[in-house]
């Protein structure tokens, strides 16, 4: 076949596919464009979630007001209020801002509550860790969520899991405690903070499963899911902060009539909900994966930012824990990544199979 022939064959495969010949710079340029709104969206990601967190130690390390709970609960009090606020946006600018119409319903309410005793739990246990270890410790103190994945789906899915993977966890479960023995090294270890980073990796593993259990009742919509979740959340922690004293502390508390305290305490709440918007904003334009491997790097950037910030000196062990854990949670997720792929493209006979066991098919990995 000489050039001209094949020519013509590029131009006829162009016109049945109802294509038009473009330009090398034009697919160029486009390609550029989806690069920079991609590096955008992610740079957005890192500076929302790397905010929220050094905000939330900045709130949570006042040695005035010592209110976990009093600040969790208004962070979730913000985030209702800012779900009212978008749906009246998205009706007066449809084609502006998307947000589903929220309208409280005490049925469904009831239906989430379960979901919402275990959120409590998370976000609580989360600023607690924080509270106690700090920014830097962070990631590690809290990185045991993997392993209680493939504990809990285990006990409550009844869900094996590959080698590959519990080799994966058994490298978390290294750095972790590889970094628990360098912070008793140094003298910095909380032990408090590691018992609450533990809680809160068990909390953050139940409440991915309990997110499955209860979205039908929310017709799989994660906004309306965040609305009945923060409403339940305000009202259970109205009695613990009571019983935990905590009333008494921020009636004493100084600056309680000082703007700028509030307008911190409104900035936690507001960067609270913008965290679920632009997680969202991430594996629409990259993928699950992408998004995962995004907020790994985030987090060992987010640890260089507190070690520089606080003057400190880490001993290469110390650094090696971190990696350690970043590095596990990462080759968990491509693992999963690999194993859902290879699901995805089982045979008929392996479907008909499916069909024998709907325990397993009902109660999907997390």
């Amino acid at each position: 076949m000489n050039r001209s022939q094949l020519k013509r064959s590029s131009i006829l495969r162009m016109a049945l596919s109802g294509s038009e010949a473009t330009d090398p710079d034009e697919r160029g340029e486009s390609f550029v464009l989806r690069a920079v709104r991609i590096a955008a969206v992610v740079a957005l990601y890192w500076f929302v979630s790397i905010t929220m967190v050094f905000l939330n130690n900045f709130l949570l390390d006042n040695r005035e007001l010592d209110a976990p709970l009093f600040i969790t609960f208004y962070q979730c009090l913000v985030t209702v209020g800012l779900c009212w606020l978008m749906q009246l946006v998205a009706r007066l600018c449809p084609g502006v801002v998307d947000f589903p119409a929220v309208r409280f319903d005490l049925k469904t309410s009831r239906e989430v509550l379960p979901l919402s005793l275990v959120f409590i739990g998370m976000i609580t246990f989360n600023n607690l860790c924080l509270k106690f270890v700090g920014v830097a410790f962070y990631t590690v103190g809290r990185s045991l969520s993997t392993v209680f994945n493939v504990l809990l789906s285990f006990v409550i899915l009844k869900q094996t899991t590959s080698l590959h993977a519990i080799i994966c966890c058994g490298i978390i479960l290294g750095g972790f405690w590889l970094g628990v023995d360098q912070e008793g090294l140094a003298g910095s270890l909380s032990w408090t903070g590691v018992f609450f980073g533990v809680l809160a990796s068990a909390f953050v593993s139940l409440n991915a499963i309990y997110t499955k259990k209860v979205m039908p009742a929310v017709d799989g919509n994660i906004w309306k899911l965040s609305f009945y979740n923060n409403i339940n959340a305000c009202v259970l922690f109205l009695p613990l902060i009571l019983v935990f004293g905590e009333v008494g502390r921020v009636a004493s508390f100084s600056r309680l009539t000082d703007p700028s305290f509030w307008g911190m305490m409104t900035l936690g709440g507001v960067f609270g909900f913008a965290i679920g918007y632009v997680t969202g904003l991430q594996i629409k334009f990259t993928s699950p994966l992408t998004h995962n491997v995004s907020g790994t790097a985030k987090a060992c950037v987010q640890t260089v930012i507190a070690v520089v910030y606080n003057q400190s000196t880490k001993s290469l062990l110390w650094w090696t824990s971190n990696m350690m854990v970043l590095g596990g949670s990462s080759a968990y997720t491509w693992v999963k990544s690999r194993e859902m792929q290879k699901t995805t493209h089982k045979g008929p006979q392996d479907s008909a199979k499916e069909k024998l066991l709907p325990a397993e098919k009902e109660n999907p990995g997390v």
